[in-house]
């Protein structure tokens, strides 16, 4: 039987007390799977995932990763607890090298095993380490999005979280980073990943969740999903195909 990493039961969060974005959403995550969070603008994607970050404030319901309650952890114990974020802006620190970000980055962990995770970032990402020296900010959006991800990483997550990974990026490079994305999943990280980008989204996902108004209005497989006309037309903002019965 797979094992749960990711439990969300009933969360409701939001910015203001009274005012809730996201109203009363549960989600379990499998060990391994990749996951996808879907809607239209303004369906409260973003405030569910940075709810389960840390970085939202929680009214109500419980986060668990791995067995353990993680619902009131401050934000900075949780990348300790095993939970790797990706935010969508301000990701990377542009003025610092590669190589200095991930050294940052890697400050949480014990100095004797911070070279080694260096190291292995940069040999999953060979484009990043054939400019380690080169400063963030002169790189392509592509790059600039392996260099957060593999900020994210450097200290063993149990689980990737992303909102929106291919943001402002030609379809081309989203194509590399979600190839990215599949490769880590085969290292055993559980991903869960905000997306505009449905299409390439429910391409890569096993799952996917698709939230309206704050509430769950659809779950289920990435692949029923993605050949379902009514949910890609009513949720998704795809037009059915004319002629189509």
């Amino acid at each position: 039987m797979t094992k749960t990493i990711l439990a969300i039961s009933d969360l409701e969060a939001g910015y203001e007390p009274g005012a809730p974005i996201v109203r009363g959403v549960s989600l379990a995550v499998a060990e391994g799977e990749i996951v996808t969070i879907l809607g239209p603008n303004g369906a409260g994607k973003s405030t569910f995932i940075k709810a389960i970050a840390g970085l939202v404030p929680k009214f109500a319901g419980s986060v668990t990763l791995d067995g353990r309650d993680i619902t009131k952890s401050p934000v900075h114990l949780l990348a300790r607890q095993g939970l790797g974020f990706v935010p969508q802006t301000e990701n990377v620190f542009t003025l610092m090298s590669i190589t200095d970000n991930l050294r940052l980055a890697a400050d949480i962990l014990p100095r004797p095993e911070r070279a080694e995770k260096i190291d292995a970032m940069l040999t999953l990402f060979p484009d990043l380490a054939r400019q380690h020296q080169l400063a963030a900010g002169r790189l392509s959006g592509g790059q600039r999005q392996m260099l957060a991800v593999a900020r994210a990483l450097i200290s063993g997550p149990r689980i990737l979280m992303l909102d929106e990974a291919s943001a402002g990026l030609s379809p081309k490079l989203v194509g590399q980073v979600f190839a990215k994305l599949a490769e880590i999943r085969h290292t055993g990280i559980t991903i869960v990943m905000v997306e505009q980008n449905a299409k390439a989204a429910l391409a890569l996902a096993d799952r996917a969740i698709i939230l309206v108004e704050g509430r769950t209005a659809h779950a289920g497989k990435s692949a029923d999903i993605a050949s379902d006309p009514v949910i890609r037309e009513l949720y998704l903002g795809v037009a059915p195909v004319k002629g189509a019965a």
